[in-house]
């Protein structure tokens, strides 16, 4: 039974404290994101040198390093997001009265140089455990792209609750192309689709003959698969997801309350 649980338990830290380190970095003064930047890519070194080491590991413990090193890869990614250096050429607001392809094509300006960054990323990570056994490194950062990519379409087709508390400030015109609605019929569909494939996932993991490093994998990326589902129903449901995270904004300034000074 702990097979299941340690992994699980594993994969939500890591999901929860990543992704907090990832905001609180964010939140400090724009003179120190270079420097994140730069330790962001020597973490991205070394999993890179993990995943290259597991590739023919088919241990448990291969299955962790592994799988730890894809997360890694994909959180250089954020950072470069977030923090404004992979982003797009266009760093303005949707123009007025834009519509259809034409809005589409203003909001992949904002983004381009991101989605470049991350098929590039994607293809470096499938040479580095091409050939291995192991290949959970990839899974786990595939997983991570797909759920993205059908995340940012859903806040572009529309979703009712746009988590603009995410964005940093010097982020905050990426939520004019987003547009807020009650559901369109991507969503459903979205959704249906990764929960079709949790289900399968999951159901391997019950499979007779599977071995430890299998069933780990397959743990693994089944509960990165739902915690990307849990982030979409985010997306309609009106929860304070960002209560997850109260820990890390700290580093962010106060705004200034209307009416008086400090």
């Amino acid at each position: 039974m702990l097979e299941y649980v340690y992994p699980v338990v594993y994969t939500l830290f890591l999901w929860w404290f990543s992704t907090g380190v990832i905001l609180y970095l964010d939140g400090l003064p724009r003179w120190t994101h270079r420097w994140t930047m730069l330790g962001a890519t020597q973490v991205l070194a070394a999993a890179f040198y993990g995943l290259t080491l597991t590739r023919s590991d088919t241990s448990q413990m291969g299955a962790y390093v592994a799988f730890t090193c894809g997360l890694l890869v994909w959180a250089w990614q954020e950072v470069g997001f977030l923090m404004g250096f992979l982003t797009g050429p266009r760093r303005s607001p949707c123009p007025p009265g834009a519509r259809g392809w034409g809005r589409f094509f203003y909001a992949l300006e904002t983004i381009c140089y991101h989605e470049l960054a991350l098929v590039i990323m994607a293809v470096v990570v499938f040479a580095l455990v091409a050939g291995g056994p192991n290949q959970l490194g990839l899974q786990t950062y595939l997983v991570l792209w797909v759920m993205r990519q059908s995340a940012k379409l859903n806040l572009f087709f529309g979703v009712r609750n746009l988590a603009e508390e995410f964005l940093p400030d010097h982020l905050k015109y990426l939520a004019s192309y987003y547009r807020k609605r009650t559901m369109t019929a991507f969503f459903p569909l979205s959704v249906g689709l990764a929960t079709i494939a949790a289900i399968v996932l999951w159901r391997a993991v019950g499979a007779t003959g599977a071995t430890p490093f299998t069933i780990t994998g397959l743990v693994f990326v089944g509960t990165m698969l739902n915690l990307a589902i849990i982030e979409h129903g985010f997306l309609m449901l009106p929860l304070p997801s960002m209560a997850l995270w109260n820990w890390s904004l700290g580093s962010r300034p106060e705004k200034p309350t209307a009416g008086g000074h400090s």
